[in-house]
């Protein structure tokens, strides 16, 4: 029992740990997608900045008839000596007919 204990409590850190990096990871997911396609329409508010994690950075760019986004978001291991995670999420939007190329 007392080496079950501690055994079964990182198994409960990892748990939890691995459950906040698919909710990031939603959340990233959902801001990639929200400015790429900001930027596929040629909407001056690009960034999607509102809508990101904490401590997330929002990179958008255009290449052709091509919109990237990536969101890179850091995600905090529950223990206080353990390496933080980074999630990413891109993803790639095309480029709407009549968008203005100079709001980029």
């Amino acid at each position: 029992m007392a080496a079950g204990l501690p055994a079964l409590l990182l198994l409960l850190l990892a748990g939890l740990t691995a459950v906040n990096a698919v909710s990031t990871q939603a959340s990233c997911l959902h801001t990639a997608r929200e400015a790429a396609l900001a930027a596929a329409r040629g909407d001056s508010d690009a960034d999607g900045e509102r809508a990101a994690p904490p401590g997330a950075e929002v990179s958008v760019s255009v290449d052709g008839d091509r919109v990237q986004a990536t969101v890179r978001a850091p995600v905090r291991a529950l223990g206080a000596r353990l390496p933080r995670i980074t999630v990413v999420a891109t993803v790639v939007a095309a480029v709407e007919p009549g968008a203005s190329e100079g709001d980029w």
